[in-house]
């Protein structure tokens, strides 16, 4: 860089002999740097650099401090007092900003969150329910806005993943029995640790609880490096925290209920399901399903078949979930209903290689492994091959399914540099996963989980196939040929087993006719042992004798084997995603902070086009509308007409402000050659295009096959003056 700055025009003298930098050298110095940081990734500075130069400014500082008061005290000439005094003041600036340097950075932005969540209630995207009720805490209802841009997101999402991957689309049902959930681990371990004020009994999430105290902490000044490492260890940990540790750190840190300052209770575990009885008789009991995967696990036989009993397959589901979250907030990123889309992609646990994962080995992604959560704190730049050759990521799939959750998120309107995959620690996942991952935006919330990617092993199909003995299982053939391998095989007397249990014979059969090797050994070795032995099939239990079942060890010639897949899980939360995309989108024009705009992209936002006649006492402006609105809505593209009496520049806003990309005005021009002006959201420019070519060329600018420049550049422009 000190090369390159000898580029630089020399600065021109001033009369006293001090460089003046003028606004030449403003200039040649901002397209320098341009250039430079360009064609450079520049380094940061370590902490340690930051630390040396804090240090070594802090001692010119006192020195600076020292001659000022020498000068005083020698009653030297006041130019030079002033100067020496002005050279401490810089000093002082140097010292400020190298403390702000090494202070530790919030995760949240700079955001009028105010404004946005003023314009997002006026516009009617959301409201809270039941709201002339008083509403319910973590309960929203979405208005036609919300409503359009949800669906219009779920329909990206069904193209992106279920239709170009040849996905299997079920929709199962929320209302979930108790023994299903037991068998999952839910009913046991679907727990959040909550704490209560010790006065006034209000109940608070413990790891948010300790997460925003320490926040706080690392705002407070005079916070030391050391400090300030230790707290962000434990926040990056603190929703993976035991009840000890949590206990630990409340105590440690000092926490209380923040609206009270009263002490917290010790914390205790708090179940998120919302129980219910299934009938009338209050003896089956059931719950909200918590996730939608359950009911892809369940029905794994059935879709198996479907795909021709190949592995492997993904199967995906769009449905409401619940969970009855202790103190829900931030709005729509923390509820206790909403909609997930999941998808379960079943694979041979032995071979988790991808087709496609070449195509994609070249993307670079901001990764966040779990080893820099607790040593730099700072993310990496890495490509996804890299990544998982480095065994950073640890699979090709996993790593597949990461990068097509990257490309669907930015080609709905989430910011590249506000995402990052952030890797579990090794204490966050569940015992049985592999390997798991979250895609994180970045809004004025923080760092928002809002996909979770996971390897979940075989563990759901295992658990479900123990609990019902029903074997979920699929065919692999072997890659090298045919085995010749010695089983046990199994005979049944289902003449007997019939005659013995009647009407109930048919699960036994079907139970004893699918047994694996290891359930057939340990069914024979109880046989021999006494004769007889205990199933259970279902709810029900049958004594099965040694006349019932016979067992013969003989050579076969098989092709392959049964083996119980594993699952690769990106499970995506989409009013999380949805909130985040709108922070993102909004921005408000310069000179007018009340003018706010979203930038949708065409395909996402809620209306494509407003039609808008110039003034509304005039019947020739407004007769054309009709065939407007026809031509676009034949052409699969929504409109919302606005024919009132303000002017066109407040139209123009209120279009604006719900994400409209394009806008069609109908001026006195209409009238003679029969063309409309079409404004675009972003950049304010318009031109005329006849009415007869708009529904084509709109419907080309909301799919891509043109750009706004394309249109542009091609049809009149039209001049106007500023909105």
């Amino acid at each position: 860089m000190k090369s390159c700055l000898r580029l630089l025009t020399p600065c021109r003298p001033a009369p006293s002999g001090v460089p003046v930098f003028t606004r030449q050298h403003q200039r040649q110095f901002e397209s320098l740097v341009f250039l430079t940081c360009r064609g450079l990734k520049m380094a940061s500075p370590s902490e340690e650099e930051l630390k040396a130069k804090l240090q070594s400014l802090q001692e010119q500082q006192v020195k600076a401090g020292d001659h000022v008061r020498l000068l005083k005290q020698q009653k030297a000439p006041l130019p030079d007092i002033n100067a020496a005094v002005e050279a401490l003041k810089n000093l002082k600036l140097q010292v400020e900003e190298a403390t702000k340097a090494l202070k530790p950075k919030s995760d949240k932005i700079d955001f009028n969150r105010a404004g946005f969540s003023k314009m997002l209630t006026q516009r009617f995207f959301l409201t809270p329910s039941f709201e002339i009720y008083g509403g319910v805490a973590g309960l929203y209802d979405l208005g036609p806005p919300g409503c359009a841009i949800k669906a219009n997101l779920l329909a990206q999402w069904r193209q992106h993943f279920v239709l170009t991957e040849n996905m299997l689309e079920v929709d199962c049902t929320s209302v979930t029995p108790d023994q299903v959930l037991a068998v999952s681990g839910h009913k046991a371990k679907f727990s959040d640790l909550m704490v209560k004020d010790t006065v006034n009994g209000n109940c608070f999430r413990a790891d948010h609880l300790l997460e925003q105290h320490l926040e706080k902490l690392l705002e407070a000044k005079g916070v030391s490096a050391e400090l300030a490492h230790e707290i962000k260890n434990v926040i990056a940990q603190a929703d993976a925290l035991s009840i000890e540790a949590m206990g630990e750190c409340i105590k440690k840190y000092n926490v209380c209920a923040p609206d009270t300052g009263n002490a917290v209770s010790h914390p205790e575990p708090f179940n998120l399901m919302f129980a219910t009885q299934i009938g009338p008789t209050g003896k089956n009991p059931g719950f909200l399903r918590p996730e939608t995967a359950q009911g892809i696990f369940i029905n794994f036989k059935r879709l198996l078949e479907y795909n021709g009993g190949r592995l492997p397959f993904a199967a995906a589901q769009i449905g409401q979930a619940f969970r009855n979250e202790i103190a829900p907030r931030s709005g729509l990123l923390r509820v206790r209903e909403f909609t997930l889309a999941e998808i379960e992609h079943f694979v041979n646990t032995s071979d988790k290689s991808h087709p496609k994962f070449a195509g994609l080995a070249d993307t670079v992604l901001t990764l966040f492994p779990r080893d820099q959560q607790t040593t730099t704190h700072k993310p990496i730049e890495i490509t996804i091959g890299e990544a998982v050759k480095q065994k950073i990521v640890d699979n090709e799939t996993l790593g597949y399914f990461i990068v097509r959750t990257y490309l669907f998120l930015t080609s709905v309107g989430i910011k590249r540099d506000r995402l990052r995959f952030r890797q579990h620690l090794r204490d966050e996942m569940a015992h049985y996963a592999t390997d798991c991952w979250d895609a994180e935006i970045q809004n004025s919330y923080g760092w928002t989980e809002c996909v979770g990617i996971a390897d979940r092993s075989a563990f759901d199909l295992t658990a479900h196939s123990a609990a019902t003995k029903e074997p979920l299982v699929a065919f692999v053939e072997y890659k090298d040929g045919h085995k010749q391998v010695e089983l046990l095989e199994v005979k049944l007397d289902n003449g007997l087993i019939g005659r013995t249990y009647k009407a109930k014979a048919k699960p036994l059969q079907t139970y004893l006719g699918g047994l694996s090797e290891a359930e057939a050994e340990k069914l024979n070795a109880a046989l021999e042992a006494d004769g007889k032995a205990t199933v259970t099939v279902g709810s029900d239990s049958f004594e099965v004798t040694k006349p019932m079942i016979s067992f013969a060890r003989v050579q076969k010639r098989v092709t392959g084997e049964n083996i119980t897949p594993g699952v690769i899980e990106p499970s995506f939360g989409i009013g999380r995603i949805l909130y985040s995309l709108l922070e993102h989108a909004f921005w408000t024009r310069e000179g007018d902070e009340q003018r706010g705009v979203l930038s949708l992209p065409p395909t996402i936002a809620p209306v494509k086009v407003s039609v808008l006649p110039l003034l509304a006492n005039n019947p020739a402006l407004h007769k054309p509308v009709p065939r407007i609105v026809n031509l676009l809505q034949s052409a699969g593209i929504s409109t919302k007409l606005d024919d009132s009496g303000v002017a066109i520049g407040r139209k123009y806003a209120r279009t604006d402000e719900i994400g409209i990309p394009f806008g069609i005005t109908i001026d006195h021009t209409t009238v003679e050659d029969d063309t409309i002006t079409v404004r675009e959201r972003d950049s304010q420019q318009q031109i005329r295009v006849k009415i007869d070519e708009v529904g084509d060329v709109i419907s080309k600018l909301i799919d891509g096959r043109l750009l706004w420049a394309d249109v542009y550049s091609k049809y009149p422009q039209v001049k106007v003056a500023l909105e």
